[in-house]
């Protein structure tokens, strides 16, 4: 009875009609009702959470398109599938969900305006033109903006999944022109105006009533960033209107002027002495754009999850402001904070514990590390590269011919890291630069402390012609032997979301929780005793960005790292 009736929910292609869909052990929430009250519209914000991809598409009603044409003058509520599919907790669920969701649009006076939905087929060659507008016929007769799509074939989908994060699995049985089972996980994507991913729901999330709420804060957003307008029924001129080369130029200006790394090899950045480059290992162009390409791909990782960005996250000065101590592939716990990368041309040592001195040689601990990257081999890496034939041609442009290596590989991620170079800052203009005007009276009583009484810069240090501020070397100031001797804390305040902590006993974290690591900082490295909890001074520079603090993450904020060292540390 219920596949029966998931399949009168959820139409499919005639090639797939007398097919019953799968009756699940447990349904998905989104066939049933909300077990809780929703959060009320415009009570919460929804942050970017990435862009929008783009990429050539065939609408099944008016043909060739591209995603972005199909964005930007309507919020977007975007779903992969295929319309085979026969699992109940699949496709047919996210376009059960959606047509719930646009029952509730139409119904409201004001949410229905200017929302679009897309469902964008995995399966373009089952999938043509006319198997997606048969498939979505039954939910565009009352006139409701929902497009159903496909691509010309596998060349064109492959870019546009992978900018969304969707990898699929097809059933290696069957040929390339039968329709056989295609393995994903679900995702659906809302995207406002400004071509922003603002939420993912998941088959646990996927309910027509949170997104409906979540419609409605989108708007609101929207009217109130748009003062001329009162509501949705007050459209001012250009404001729907589906002006793609008007939304072109916006997107550019939103994601800013591309960064010139390579302008500061020549000369050295106001505040920091030229960057150090090896004899062996010159920078080049090509070098820096296939270090970045690695910098970001995920498939460096075991499990093909996990890239060296989702610790050093750009937009959190290149470490990760949520989290004391990083997160590997599988939610495996790293005992240590995420360094920032900037300006870590400059380190004469890397990784908290001083444990490498080369930036080429560096990237092989997180590749290999079981709770970072997972690798268990530097040959599984290379193999890994060498099978994605962009990469192949990249390392011949960047290396003279010479194919991805454990040398290649190290020197382009070093030639684009090295190039994370920040300076020119307001305390540079005022101390380099001689404009007295670049500092507050507050900063520069805070300098006098800092170079005077409170003795900072004798370990982040400032020279007549540029400050790294660091000494480069390792120094036990007490954080590490604190956290191996003393007892753990009756209570403890904990983090439950960005900006949410909670205070609860210390045993109950205790007993939902690993075993701590061991962490004995220089010691593990050189096996002398008197080097036991021993770190690296890290660079002050940006370090507002950088939060929380210490090897361990233990400091959340600039206030705590003050209070800590005018008590003189532990």
């Amino acid at each position: 009875m219920l596949g029966g009736l998931l399949l009168a929910l959820a139409p499919v292609s005639e090639t797939a009609a007398e097919e019953a869909v799968e009756e699940p052990a447990i349904l998905a929430p989104g066939w049933t009702e909300l077990e809780f009250e929703p959060p009320a519209a415009g009570s919460y914000q929804l942050p970017s959470i990435g862009e929008a991809g783009d990429g050539a598409v065939i609408d099944s009603r008016t043909g060739p398109t591209t995603l972005h044409r199909l964005m930007g003058d309507k919020v977007v509520v975007m779903s992969f599938i295929y319309s085979s599919c026969s699992d109940a907790n699949g496709c047919p669920l996210a376009t059960h969900v959606l047509a719930d969701l646009k029952n509730r649009l139409l119904q409201s006076s004001s949410a229905g305006q200017g929302i679009r939905f897309i469902s964008l087929s995995f399966d373009p060659v089952q999938d043509t033109q006319e198997v997606m507008q048969r498939y979505g016929r039954p939910y565009v007769r009352d006139g409701f903006d929902w497009r159903f799509l496909t691509t010309r074939g596998e060349k064109d989908l492959e870019p546009i999944l992978e900018s969304y994060g969707q990898s699929i699995v097809r059933d290696p049985d069957v040929s390339e022109d039968e329709p056989g089972a295609i393995s994903h996980v679900l995702r659906v994507y809302l995207i406002d105006r400004d071509l922003s991913i603002r939420n993912v729901y998941s088959a646990s999330f996927l309910h027509a009533d949170t997104m409906f709420n979540d419609i409605l804060t989108l708007q609101a957003e929207a009217w109130a960033g748009a003062p001329s307008l009162q509501g949705p029924g007050d459209v001012k001129e250009g404001y729907e209107r589906n002006d793609y080369e008007t939304r072109a130029l916006s997107l550019q200006r939103r994601r800013g002027t591309p960064a010139d790394l390579l302008v500061y090899l020549d000369s050295a950045p106001l505040g920091l002495p030229p960057i150090p480059v090896p004899v062996n290992n010159p920078v080049t162009l090509d070098k820096v754009k296939l270090g970045r390409l690695l910098f970001f791909d995920r498939r460096l990782s075991h499990n093909r999850t996990f890239s060296c960005a989702m610790c050093h996250v750009p937009e959190q000065g290149f470490t990760s402001n949520e989290l004391a101590t990083a997160v590997g592939i599988e939610g495996r716990t790293v005992r240590r904070n995420a360094p920032t990368l900037y300006n870590v041309a400059y380190l004469e040592r890397l990784f908290h514990d001083g444990r490498e001195r080369q930036l080429e040689q560096q990237i092989w601990g997180p590749l290999l590390a079981h709770n970072e990257m997972g690798n268990p081999s530097v040959g599984l890496v290379i193999d890994t590269i060498q099978s994605i034939p962009d990469y192949v041609t990249q390392f011949k442009l960047a290396f003279d011919g010479r194919p991805p290596s454990m040398e290649t590989v190290g020197m382009a991620l070093a030639s684009y890291e090295r190039l994370l170079v920040s300076a020119d800052s307001s305390f540079d203009r005022w101390y380099y630069g001689e404009d007295s005007d670049a500092l507050t009276a507050e900063q520069r009583a805070g300098f006098e402390l800092f170079t005077g009484k409170a003795g900072c810069s004798a370990c982040h240090r400032i020279t007549p012609d540029w400050a790294l501020f660091t000494d480069n070397l390792m120094h036990n100031t007490g954080v590490g032997y604190d956290r191996s001797m003393s007892r753990p804390a009756e209570m403890t305040r904990i983090q439950i979301a960005p900006g949410e902590q909670i205070t609860v006993r210390g045993d109950v974290v205790a007993d939902a929780s690993e075993a701590p690591f061991n962490d004995l900082g220089l010691y593990e490295i050189t096996g002398n005793p008197d080097d036991r909890w021993k770190y690296r001074t890290p660079s002050l520079r940006n370090v507002a960005l950088t939060a929380p603090y210490m090897h361990d993450g233990s400091m959340v904020n600039l206030e705590e790292v003050i209070l800590f060292y005018n008590r003189g540390g532990i």
